[in-house]
């Protein structure tokens, strides 16, 4: 074996070692990025992620030149690429020497920075089989062709990130879906036991009341009657929380049936299509609970409004209520009003999440998502 060889080898043999051990994809594909760049003759890369819809997001990024880690590396979020192009269109199967980067171009002619020698790269299709997940790109200074050798390195480093983001997602999928299953476990054993149990108390309560005579007896059963069940809707909304027995019928009519366990109208407005992903529509569903669950807590109110926008990019969830409305300022602490909770779902879905009230003139809530 030609020592080069070997030490190719060595190498894939390395980073495999080092993506295994991973468990993120965003960690696993910068150390495997930095080291492979480590071990060859390129300098700098950086990886795109390409959804079905074509959006594409920079990932990671290392060593990248002055002139195209400005802003945040706003030269490579921006303008097109025949990389880009041909993976959008299916025809990118293989490593590749780029021609023309209409990113690095821009950066060229804007004399923004030192561009480190860099006017060309190479590039390959990140995938497992038939499923896509993105672009590899990398350079070299001064270096317009790379080699045969080069570029079949590149697609062995590109399999190997593949095959580990598959394992990657594959494993979070398995973890939601044991998650799933523990928390139908749970809303079930709450449903058979402790809500049975409330309802009993309840209707025990009622039965109490009715059968004696005595003014504060009556009372005392009446206030039990009432407590248990204020508990009894409590849990069903708690199991609810656990099992969102509503989302296969769809979003909104997911949050209009919570409203009413409630006791809450929800009146929705829906613009565009809704064909968003289930973890999108999931963290949606979960932040528009703790909202409807605050309206009829603190807003004295029993009724909300759901305005739903779709776009090709992005989703807006507005919920309004006219009711007693809070201050929210520096000093307001989020979590006493269930706050943190949406904002945490909204930031780890990707999104934002914003409150716009006032005390006497209700709530409105503005989460936007981007999928």
């Amino acid at each position: 074996m030609h020592p080069t060889e070997f030490s190719n080898v060595r190498l894939l043999k390395e980073i495999a070692e080092l993506i295994n051990e991973e468990t993120e994809i965003e960690t696993m594909l910068s150390g495997a990025l930095q080291r492979f760049l480590q071990g060859t003759n390129f300098e700098t890369g950086w990886i795109f992620f390409i959804s079905d819809k074509g959006k594409q997001q920079l990932i990671v990024s290392e060593n990248l030149p002055e002139a195209l880690a400005q802003n945040g590396c706003s030269q490579l979020k921006n303008g097109g690429c025949w990389c880009v192009s041909k993976y959008r269109e299916g025809k990118l199967e293989k490593a590749s020497n780029i021609i023309e980067c209409q990113r690095i171009e821009n950066v060229l002619a804007a004399k923004i920075g030192d561009n480190g020698g860099i006017t060309h790269h190479a590039t390959v299709p990140l995938q497992s089989g038939q499923e896509r997940f993105g672009l590899v790109n990398v350079a070299s200074p001064n270096t317009i062709i790379y080699s045969k050798g080069e570029l079949a390195l590149l697609e062995s480093l590109a399999f190997q990130l593949g095959s580990a983001i598959k394992r990657i997602l594959l494993t979070k999928q398995e973890q939601e879906m044991a998650l799933l299953q523990e928390r139908n476990r749970l809303a079930k054993d709450l449903h058979d036991s402790v809500n049975q149990l409330l309802f009993s108390v309840t209707l025990t309560a009622r039965g109490g009341a009715e059968m004696t005579a005595q003014a504060e007896i009556k009372e005392t059963f009446k206030e039990i009657q009432n407590l248990s069940q204020e508990a009894l809707n409590e849990m069903r909304a708690l199991i609810w929380q656990l099992r969102p027995s509503g989302l296969e019928s769809g979003l909104l009519d997911a949050i209009k049936g919570y409203g009413e366990m409630l006791g809450l109208s929800v009146h929705s407005t829906i613009s565009g299509v809704i064909n968003v992903p289930s973890h999108v529509e999931e963290a949606l569903f979960r932040i528009s609970q703790e909202a409807l669950n605050n309206i009829r807590k603190h807003a004295g109110v029993n009724f909300a409004e759901i305005f739903l926008t779709v776009t090709l990019s992005d989703v807006l969830l507005v919920i309004k209520d006219d009711g007693q409305g809070f201050l929210l300022n520096e000093g307001t602490r989020l979590s006493s009003m269930g706050l943190q909770s949406m904002k945490e779902r909204a930031k780890n879905a990707g999104g934002s999440i914003e409150w716009d009230s006032e005390i006497g003139r209700g709530t409105e809530i503005l989460v936007r998502i981007p999928y």
